[in-house]
């Protein structure tokens, strides 16, 4: 069986409404990508090596395939956590089980990819998956297939990483070095393990932290070194940084008390509450940073991590159990909203998996502060109809521009085209929508296409 992709895909039905949003991608369908948001290592650009197998780089890299495996019955084990497994086994897996995925985004994107990307239009079913398997592995060892080809291949002008606040970026730094790579690939900070005293090996954390910074053992000298260490990014090229927190909630301390909190939380002999306080205070401390040396601050809420206990012990963090819960913005950012939300230059993107803060929250916040940003659908809802629900929840109110533009938070390079391309299609769809319901004209849907993909990320995360 063959599986050609529609070029109308996830385009309306409707045919009028679809001539419309036809055109409307057809407008963006060949921009630039520009990616301030994900999880793609520098070394992958600066070593440029071939990928190493189908399985590597359609199920291993890709938490979204793994758990819907793991959800049929299939073990870790089987499919490389932990040790090794035959990548071809590996891969014959995937297809004995692909119609679990019908429906879903990642069936979306894979085939996307294999078509796209390795000109490979065969249904994947146990049948045809050595074929497709040999036919991929091929096609990897060409030089048009590694790294930095497909970086030119697929359009990317800007791509960010997620770093830790100690890593000296030397990959970031030798890509700029390199005068035969030309794209843009920025550092991003990540601190969390740095400020959540519930994050494994907190205490050694910050100890290492001190002292490789040089920076005193106590409150005042764990925020220079942190001050320090954004500096750092700063000067090779960040934009800026990422906080992931189960609960975004802050809280604004005198000098004493946070200073207290931090002798506890480093001796391990903070209560909850105190923890939790130290939290929400180290966030309006980020935001306090921000202020002051530019990094766009993104937050990540709302998913609680590694809720198998079994499976993180036996396979560690990033293995597929990270699941929602519900969350509050408007009372839990309110301190640092007050402090800060009114400064000139600093930008606060929010980002959510609880759908229902879109609308009753996070739109009216950036519908007035300055400062806030409406993230794009992330993690589970960067899907083509949870980007529906999002700008039918988020438009009203705060219009298009309030808005990060689309972020494909991937570890998955081969993925990233087709994720761009995916949300390029949806917002046409939407905006066609609107054409033709006579709340706004062509020319301005035109121009807010272009817009979503180029002037609204540049203006969010200050490209």
């Amino acid at each position: 069986m063959t599986s050609s992709l529609d070029p109308d895909r996830l385009l309306p039905v409707d045919p009028e409404t679809r001539a419309v949003a036809r055109d409307l991608y057809g407008a963006v369908a060949e921009a630039p990508i520009l990616s301030p948001h994900g999880h793609v290592p520098a070394d992958l650009l600066l070593e440029n090596r071939p990928f190493g197998d189908p399985a590597e780089l359609f199920v291993g890299r890709d938490h979204y395939v793994t758990r819907l495996l793991h959800a049929r019955g299939v073990s870790m084990t089987e499919l490389g956590a932990g040790g090794s497994a035959d990548p071809r086994r590996v891969w014959r897996t995937l297809a004995d089980h692909w119609d679990a995925f019908a429906g879903t985004a990642s069936a979306y994107w894979l085939r996307d990819e294999l078509a796209t990307v390795f000109d490979i239009t065969d249904e994947l079913e146990p049948s045809s998956a050595d074929r497709i398997y040999d036919r991929i592995s091929a096609r990897l060892e060409e030089p048009a297939f590694r790294p930095r080809a497909l970086f030119e291949r697929f359009r990317i002008e800007v791509l960010a990483t997620t770093d830790d606040p100690l890593d000296d970026l030397a990959a970031h730094a030798a890509l700029r070095a390199d005068t035969s790579f030309t794209g843009r690939v920025l550092p991003t900070f990540r601190p969390d393990r740095y400020l959540d005293p519930d994050a494994p090996g907190f205490a050694e954390s910050v100890a290492r932290l001190l002292e490789a910074t040089g920076a005193p053992e106590t409150f005042a000298g764990y925020l220079d070194a942190l001050q320090q260490r954004r500096g750092h990014f700063l000067a090779q090229g960040a934009v800026s940084l990422d906080v992931g927190v189960t609960e975004p909630w802050t809280v604004d301390l005198g000098a004493a008390e946070a200073a207290r909190l931090f002798d506890g939380v480093r001796r391990g002999a903070a209560s909850p509450a105190d923890r939790r306080s130290f939290r929400g205070h180290m966030l309006l401390q980020m935001a306090r940073m921000s202020v002051e040396d530019g990094l766009v601050m993104t937050l990540h809420a709302g998913v609680l991590r590694n809720h198998s206990s079994r499976t993180f012990e036996a396979f560690g963090p990033d293995t597929g159990h990270d699941i929602p819960v519900a969350t509050e913005y408007t009372r839990g950012l309110r301190p640092l909203l007050e402090r800060y939300g009114l400064e000139p230059g600093f930008h606060l993107i929010l980002f959510a998996v609880d759908e229902t803060v879109y609308s009753r929250e996070l739109a009216p916040l950036a519908g007035f502060y300055p400062s806030v940003y409406v993230g794009a659908p992330w993690w589970f809802l960067d899907a083509p109809d949870a980007m529906q629900r999002w700008r039918s929840a988020v438009t009203e109110t705060a219009g298009f521009l309030r808005t990060s533009g689309f972020i494909d938070d991937t570890r998955a390079f081969l993925s990233i085209p087709a994720r761009h391309d995916a949300a390029r299609r949806a917002d046409a769809a939407f905006l066609a929508r609107y054409v033709r319901e006579g709340r706004i004209g062509m020319a301005a849907a035109e121009r807010i296409a272009h817009d979503l993909v180029d002037a609204v990320p540049r203006a969010a995360f200050k490209l």
